[in-house]
């Protein structure tokens, strides 16, 4: 079958930034091998640099070290320094990287957030906890939970306001975001505004539909999804646990407003759309929005088939609109939709009014 332009994108960029060649490889990998790949400069490719790098001069970045359980753990928060109001509290956006667990390249993810902090003039603190297999579960959720504590205790330092803290996360990343979500409801918590997940693992069993239909894709596979669960566990039995598996939670109330997004063609298409199902029937507020034709971790490779879409809901959804308002389109497209939608709230209210005589 021929590959399309969206396919050969997202291939050109995994082989760029691929750190394995193989499942043999992978399952191979030793402790020395993965820090060193995660402590790697990935990014050589000097177009692939450019590209990611794209509206992302104006960000400015600073690092935190930030005390865990045990430990510590290190904190990047980048800013828009080119915000319409810049003195006015800021939204501040934490973000859990993905990486199944046990990669978590921060060069690759810095670019992200860069563009992220761009897109919405949010603080976007991206997380570096610790990976797995040598901090197992739960170590990588409460790393993030600590985080968000943290953090909250800091929001006046960064002209951040307290009441728009949100959790997002992608892949493994949504799953630990879902976690602290929990977590702070059940701990009584900072109080949280809302949370994005992109294509999140919520059901580590893998028996969804999806893992049979999208067993093997160019961006992810089912062996690749089941290394990376079998590394982060202790023992069979964590998968579940609904901090391991959220879905599996019996209380899904009382969660921030969260909007879901799920790539069509993903092994983990399923675990999103079944989470947000789980969340409406617990009366939590929830958005789900599926970017067709495209694969698993499509939201972070510029130019690819739904990545500036998701961008540009994230950015609506940040700004305070409500989740049954915000439109998956692109940036040029929302601002001619918001132009007709003005012109049409004008000529409704001047048709309302009465001529007097």
């Amino acid at each position: 079958m021929k590959m399309g332009t969206n396919e050969k994108k997202i291939l050109n960029y995994l082989k760029l930034t691929k750190i394995y060649k193989s499942h043999a490889e992978l399952y191979d990998l030793t402790q020395e091998q993965l820090d060193k790949i995660n402590s790697s400069v990935l990014l050589k490719n000097k177009c692939l640099k450019k590209e990611l790098t794209k509206n992302t001069k104006k960000v400015s970045k600073k690092t935190f070290i930030i005390p865990v359980t045990d430990g510590a753990v290190t904190g990047y928060l980048f800013e828009n320094e080119n915000r319409d109001d810049p003195g006015c509290l800021a939204p501040l956006v934490i973000f859990f990287h993905g990486g199944g667990w046990i990669f978590g390249n921060i060069e690759l993810y810095s670019f992200y957030c860069s563009r992220l902090s761009s897109q919405t003039g949010a603080r976007i603190l991206l997380v570096d906890y610790r990976l797995a297999p040598r901090f197992k579960f739960p170590t990588a959720i409460e790393d993030c939970y600590a985080t968000l504590e943290w953090a909250f205790t800091g929001t006046r330092y960064w002209r951040v306001d307290p009441d728009r803290i949100y959790l997002i996360g992608d892949g493994a990343g949504g799953n630990l975001a879902a976690e602290v979500s929990r977590l702070a409801r059940d701990r009584k918590g900072p109080k949280i505004a809302g949370q994005v997940l992109l294509y999140p693992l919520t059901d580590a069993r893998m028996r969804t539909n999806s893992f049979e239909k999208y067993s093997s894709t160019i961006s992810i596979t089912n062996t690749e999804v089941a290394y990376y669960i079998s590394q982060y566990m202790n023992e069979p039995k964590d998968i579940l646990d609904p901090l391991f598996s959220p879905l599996l939670a019996k209380d899904h109330s009382r969660l921030p407003n969260t909007l879901i997004f799920g790539a069509e063609e993903d092994p983990l298409h399923d675990d999103g759309l079944l989470y947000s199902d789980a969340l409406a029937s617990a009366d939590t507020t929830v958005r789900y929005m599926e970017v067709p034709g495209t694969y698993h971790g499509y939201a972070i490779i510029p130019k690819v088939k739904g990545s500036e879409e998701t961008g540009v809901a994230i950015a609506q959804f940040i700004s305070g609109k409500s989740l049954s308002s915000i439109k998956l389109t692109t940036k040029k497209e929302l601002i001619r939709i918001n132009r007709i939608e003005q012109k049409s709230n004008k000529m409704k209210k001047k048709s309302s009014y009465e001529i007097v005589k």
